[in-house]
């Protein structure tokens, strides 16, 4: 019997980047299915709703042709997604010691919770380590090029999204 290997990459996309695009298209290879979680994480003050995220990251893995993705938002503990989806697999990606440390904690709390679902890290390839959603969002801010970050169609729903909230604070 053949068992589809499904693997959960969780995040708050908000944006989604082209390091997050990096570690989908790598983790990829690594499973059967890959499920993108779209956290809702209302505590980040996140730019775009959790719809608008998912259909941003939809549209991101409809150029990976013949992988099955699928992009699901929620809103419950990471282990308790994972149970839902069948996640054997969490992929994390890891661009610098500090997120070792944070995601070295998570992995300790979430064995707990669940010893049979592995925690497997992708270091983020050397041209994406300094990429952040945080960072594209403050460049995107201070009216600076963001387009070297993010997806030509994700750049221009930032600074559409900018310009809205720009032109609401000046009001």
């Amino acid at each position: 019997m053949v068992k589809n290997r499904v693997g959960l990459y969780p995040g708050t996309f908000d944006p989604i980047t082209v390091g997050h695009y990096d570690i989908i298209r790598r983790a990829s290879k690594l499973v059967d299915t890959l499920v993108i979680g779209v956290a809702m994480n209302p505590g980040k003050n996140p730019l775009f709703t959790v719809e608008e995220r998912v259909e941003m990251v939809t549209k991101m893995t409809e150029e990976f042709p013949g992988t099955n993705f699928q992009v699901k938002p929620f809103n419950n503990l990471l282990m308790h997604f994972a149970e839902q989806v069948g996640a054997a697999i969490i992929i994390r990606g890891l661009r610098a010691v500090s997120d070792f440390e944070y995601e070295f904690q998570m992995v300790g709390m979430n064995r707990r919770l669940n010893s049979e679902i592995e925690t497997v890290f992708l270091m983020a390839s050397d041209q994406h380590q300094f990429i952040a959603s945080s960072l594209v969002k403050e460049i995107a801010l201070l009216n600076g090029d963001i387009t070297k970050f993010v997806s030509a169609t994700t750049a221009k729903k930032i600074i559409e999204r900018v310009k809205l909230i720009k032109n609401n604070t000046t009001d």
